[in-house]
């Protein structure tokens, strides 16, 4: 099909094309929609023929980089072959095959691998596996999830019920019942009554508070995305660990975006130690290169699954897709044989020490995160932390951030779920050179903003 003209993709996609997380009426009203038409390595181009730095790695996914045709490519010899059939009551090479490789490099015994389409998937098959798994051993009256406040798991009902984003679930109440909170780990902004050193007891006082037989799960990321990559302080996720063992719940690490290299690791738990009963994934699995995620569960998760008649009753009709299988195969090998973990580790304190670099301009109140996921948060005033909210917020974000950004050439994410934030997350072959031109567009945005906002 030959490229239509850009004037008509403007115009098919403001009649046709709805866009995920976005507010459609600027470009009703005219606002032109940016058009990625074509990728390689660390960068992208729009139909103008502009070139950008995708320092969000897309969707924090593009792990690999863009342009990685002998990628796609296994996906299309493996359609020559077989180009679908289904993992329900079946199997396929591809499935088993990559199903044993994720095992191998998950941690402990997470050995049972259930695929889906994408991360939202994941999150909900692992919600409704810690609910069934604890029925079918006599407790039925676990069924609550805790989370954390502001945290971010996914869009359906199901994975909305543990999302802590207040604006994100609202316009859909009443959504699946069971979603209890806890302060996260924002270490910049601690919760009164709690330090460093006691966040984890927030798991226990909720477990407790809910009643212990009817708490199934907790679920938490590695670093918390929204808000702005929370770390965790040292010894969270043992102790957190230790309350889920002691009232018997179950300790679910969405690793949809800290997976597969992003900290550095293949999974995040790798990174800070600790041993989850079950990883939900997707994202990098593929680089994105193909739709795919997975549910990976201990041993012990599915036994009671394998006695006598009973089934786990839900799946997706793409899990396990034979195209996408073949595809994550073929980035995982990538990345086995390109030193693509090796390469996040050697230039991640470069990545840190650009981002600390920007500590000079007053609007720069905090600089967080791990491996090739960092973010910036923003304040009026860094002596006190106060911060931007309402109109201020609104005006420095999508008034003036998001677009300059783009305009002058890097693709990143100027946010407000909890405080504003610039999160950067570039591909993981990225390195010095990168760097400096994150940080050549970075500074004089910033220190225009500072003083646009007149922070100080």
């Amino acid at each position: 099909m030959a490229q239509a003209a850009t004037s008509e993709y403007q115009e098919l996609a403001r009649r046709h094309l709805w866009l995920h997380f976005s507010r459609m009426g600027a470009y009703e009203r005219g606002a032109e929609m940016p058009i990625i038409v074509r990728g390689d390595g660390c960068y992208v181009w729009d139909e103008h023929g502009n070139r950008f730095l995708d320092g969000l790695s897309a969707l924090f996914c593009v792990n690999i980089g863009h342009g990685r045709a002998d990628i796609a490519q296994a996906g299309a010899d493996q359609a020559a072959e077989l180009g679908f059939f289904t993992t329900w009551s079946y199997a396929h090479p591809r499935a088993i095959e990559l199903a044993a490789k994720v095992a191998s490099l998950a941690p402990g015994d997470l050995n049972r691998v259930f695929f889906t389409s994408g991360g939202g998937e994941s999150v909900e098959t692992a919600l409704k596996v810690a609910r069934h798994y604890h029925k079918l051993r006599g407790k039925p009256m676990k069924t609550k999830f805790i989370a954390r406040e502001v945290a971010y798991h996914g869009t359906t009902l199901g994975a909305l019920s543990a999302t802590g984003v207040t604006g994100l679930r609202e316009p859909y109440e009443p959504f699946t019942p069971g979603g209890c909170h806890v302060p996260n780990t924002n270490l910049y902004r601690l919760p009164p009554g709690y330090g460093a050193e006691n966040l984890a007891e927030a798991i226990r006082h909720r477990i407790e508070f809910e009643g212990p037989d009817t708490v199934a799960a907790v679920i938490m990321e590695p670093v918390q995305n929204a808000g702005g990559c929370f770390v965790p302080p040292e010894g969270y996720w043992q102790r957190a660990r230790e309350i889920c063992d002691e009232y018997d719940v179950l300790l679910i690490s969405d690793e949809v975006i800290c997976s597969w290299g992003r900290l550095g690791t293949w999974f995040g738990a790798q990174r800070f130690g600790y041993q989850p009963d079950i990883i939900t994934t997707a994202k990098g699995l593929t680089s994105s290169y193909a739709s795919m995620g997975a549910m990976i569960a201990s041993d012990r998760i599915i036994e009671p699954f394998l006695e006598g008649t009973n089934s786990f009753v839900h799946g997706f009709t793409f899990g396990g897709h034979p195209m996408a299988s073949a595809v994550a195969m073929a980035n995982i090998t990538a990345f086995e044989e390109e030193g693509i973990l090796e390469n996040v580790n050697e230039n991640e304190p470069h990545f840190r020490a650009m981002l600390e670099s920007l500590r000079d301009i007053p609007i720069v109140g905090d600089v967080r995160g791990a491996g090739y996921f960092h973010a910036i948060e923003l304040v009026k005033d860094r002596e006190t932390k106060e911060t931007f909210d309402g109109e201020a917020a609104e005006t420095l974000l999508r008034g003036y951030l998001s677009g300059e950004l783009f305009r002058r050439g890097l693709i990143c994410r100027a946010d407000d779920r909890g405080d504003p934030v610039i999160q950067l997350a570039p591909p993981l072959i990225a390195g010095p050179e990168q760097f400096e031109e994150m940080e050549a567009i970075l500074r004089p945005i910033l220190e225009e903003a500072s003083r646009r906002m007149d922070s100080h």
